[in-house]
């Protein structure tokens, strides 16, 4: 398995047979380098995104129109996208997308997350957009909890519990969502992630701008600070 960041809260994940892009942000996103556009979506099979914001969905339908891949987001979300002509599938919390078969299947179920969602990146007043939310994908015999744009939640327990993710690609920078001490936190009350990758930091001087916070506060090698385009492999 490779897990690559695209800067901000974007991700390419390559499992099993699957090339998953995870909120591919990358026309304007000051994180993600020009003119490195076809390296980051080459062999790309399914897109999945976690909300509505421009900081991850703006650059979705160009992509899906260059590289066939099928979109995957909550409903509301799904009809916007389906009438500007992506090839989309809406489903909801709870809900699984499977990819493959046998052993090379891989499962994307969408559960909760405590954020906002809207196409905020056009014209005119923001348009609702569904709820935010966040994936659990399983395959290779790993589970990778991908927060999305989401502060702490109760709901964290559970997760847990029921999913048992190895892995979190976990919002982290702030402001927007929880910083690094209450991502630090979610990992020793929640989870017993052997891998922790932090984003949605750096970004923008808003944010965090280093992941020491949480380095310091888990144990030695859990935390994996990404770097763009460089994978990490699991």
């Amino acid at each position: 398995m490779k897990i690559t960041w695209l800067g901000h809260a974007g991700f390419r994940i390559e499992i099993s047979d699957q090339v998953l892009l995870i909120d591919p942000w990358l026309a304007g996103n000051p994180s993600f380098p020009e003119g490195r556009e076809d390296e980051a979506i080459d062999g790309t099979t399914a897109i999945f995104l976690t909300h509505g914001h421009g900081d991850h969905a703006s650059s979705t339908l160009p992509i899906s129109a260059k590289t066939g891949a099928s979109i995957h987001c909550i409903h509301e979300l799904s009809i916007i996208l389906g009438q500007e002509g992506g090839n989309v599938t809406g489903f909801g919390k709870g809900g699984t997308i499977t990819m493959g078969e046998g052993d090379a299947e891989v499962t994307v179920t969408m559960v909760n997350a405590v954020h906002s969602s809207s196409i905020d990146y056009k014209e005119g007043a923001p348009v609702y957009a569904g709820q935010p939310a966040g994936f659990m994908i399983s395959g290779e015999g790993h589970t990778i909890y991908v927060s999305g744009d989401t502060d702490i939640m109760a709901d964290m327990e559970w997760f847990a519990d029921l999913h048992e993710p190895d892995i979190g690609i976990l919002s982290a920078g702030g402001h927007f969502t929880m910083d690094m001490k209450r991502a630090a936190y979610v990992c020793q009350k929640f989870f017993d992630f052997k891998t922790v990758i932090p984003c949605h930091w750096g970004t923008f001087p808003l944010l965090a701008q280093s992941c020491d916070e949480l380095e310091f506060a888990l144990k030695e090698g859990v935390v994996k600070v990404p770097e763009v385009l460089v994978p990490i492999e699991i």
